[in-house]
């Protein structure tokens, strides 16, 4: 053996009666304004790449704070670890020929590195995603966007005796399935409410990969049951009249079993094509999204501002700017108060459209920058009601009034880079990790 690792159409200036239903969720957002906005909180350190891994090991149920309802993390829910042959080729080495050969493999399988239906990298959550199933499994794996077809074919190895062999590079592919997991308020058995790590939106499936090996296997060497090693030696046909025939050295032809990998494979990934893969948070869907008739918005008016300070969510005179963080003056024209509209709550869960009360629009993520990190949130009128002018509002515990906000269909949260005036509020696939995405909903 022989081995090495290498909206609404038509808003008025003023709304018509809300009705009954209505009227009773907006009772229910009024407890998100209860009492008076705390004090800002203590900003927490950037998470560095040694200790990525314990910045996901979130589970279900476990605690978070107030500072977290502007984040999420990723939840590993099941794993599989499958050796894999990635090149391979049927190589003879004769008498006289033994030493070292460079052989040039073939593409047996590629594995590229996904993160629900997209290879795209953009923002923390994905690489989040992988560093928590590899954090899972004790393994290094790929974290970025990579595939083994970028590796080189080329083995070069050493043969000291000769033989008939299997040269190989394999790995040990990984796939899996996560769930996000958001920061939330949840009533306890006893009547009280704790802030609680649940499972939200925006879970799918990974894939991903381990540092490639490279080797050269022969039919008589005893290897471990379901190793790399393994794969490769199933690919030798070591039974057949071929492997046995007197031959000169150099390469053999396909096995029977690899043209059959082959063929699958390629049928495998039209058969993906054809079929389209699901929507998944951060990657548009094709196709306009459609039209709602009517809003039903609460009478209350609310300002999102930053816990402690005076700037709030601002949206802008002209439709092609973004919300930005602005002081709320007699001068702010009513852009600084929102309506909470067609509101829905599940498992302790709001679900919104932000509707502005001064240019008379609806918060909104476009479909063209619906999958890049750090997007602006924009300003559409009319209000389509579609997932991408669809909120989730997380919230505190009762008798506090800070929340969390994340966009239906990207699944991104959002917050700021910083704090000042005329700051863009924009999205980011994992939060602001140290609390700038935690705001407040104030009742004006």
């Amino acid at each position: 053996m022989l081995r090495s690792i290498g909206p609404v159409s038509r808003f008025g200036r003023s709304f018509t009666a809300v009705t009954a239903t209505a009227a009773t969720l907006a009772v229910t957002a009024m407890s998100l304004a209860a009492s008076p906005a705390a004090a800002a909180p203590t900003a927490k350190p950037v998470p560095t790449a040694k200790s990525a891994a314990a910045s996901t090991t979130a589970k279900p149920g476990d605690t978070c704070t107030a500072a977290d309802l502007g984040t999420r993390k990723p939840y590993i829910k099941s794993t599989e670890v499958s050796p894999t042959i990635t090149h391979f080729k049927g190589w003879f080495v004769t008498e006289g020929t033994t030493g070292n050969h460079v052989v040039t493999t073939s593409t047996q399988t590629v594995i590229s590195v996904s993160v629900g239906a997209t290879a795209g990298f953009e923002g923390s959550f994905p690489v989040q995603t992988l560093t928590a199933a590899g954090a899972t499994l004790g393994l290094s794996v790929k974290v970025d966007a990579s595939s083994t077809s970028t590796e080189s074919n080329a083995v070069t190895w050493n043969f000291n005796q000769p033989g008939y062999y299997g040269v190989y590079k394999g790995t040990k592919k990984v796939t899996g399935t996560y769930a996000s997991l958001n920061c939330n308020r949840v009533q306890q058995s006893g009547g009280g409410w704790a802030l609680k790590w649940i499972e939200g939106p925006g879970g799918g499936s990974f894939t991903t990969f381990t540092t490639l090996e490279e080797g050269a296997v022969r039919c008589q060497d005893s290897v471990p049951a379901n190793s790399i090693m393994a794969k490769a030696q199933g690919l030798l046909d070591c039974g057949s009249p071929a492997a046995k025939a007197e031959r000169p050295a150099g390469a053999v032809p396909p096995t029977a079993q690899q043209k059959r990998d082959r063929v699958a494979q390629r049928q495998a990934a039209t058969a993906g094509k054809a079929a389209g893969q699901p929507k998944v948070a951060g990657e548009p869907k094709a196709g306009a999204p459609i039209a709602k008739a009517d809003l039903s918005c609460g009478s209350e008016l609310y300002r999102i501002t930053v816990p402690g300070k005076p700037l709030s969510w601002g949206a802008p005179h002209l439709r092609a700017d973004s919300v930005r963080l602005r002081p709320s003056t007699i001068f702010s024209g009513n852009l600084d108060q929102w309506r909470l509209c067609n509101v829905t709550e599940r498992d302790g869960v709001m679900e919104a459209t932000l509707w502005n009360l001064g240019n008379q629009a609806c918060a909104n993520i476009f479909p063209q920058n619906a999958g890049t990190d750090q997007t602006p949130l924009m300003m559409d009128s009319p209000c389509r009601e579609d997932d991408l002018q669809r909120f989730y509002i997380y919230r505190d515990v009762p008798g506090s009034s800070k929340i969390g906000v994340q966009n239906k269909y990207t699944g991104s949260m959002m917050g700021h880079d910083r704090y000042a005036d005329g700051e863009s509020v924009r999205q980011y696939s994992s939060g602001r990790q140290d609390g700038t995405g935690t705001y407040t909903l104030n009742r004006v």
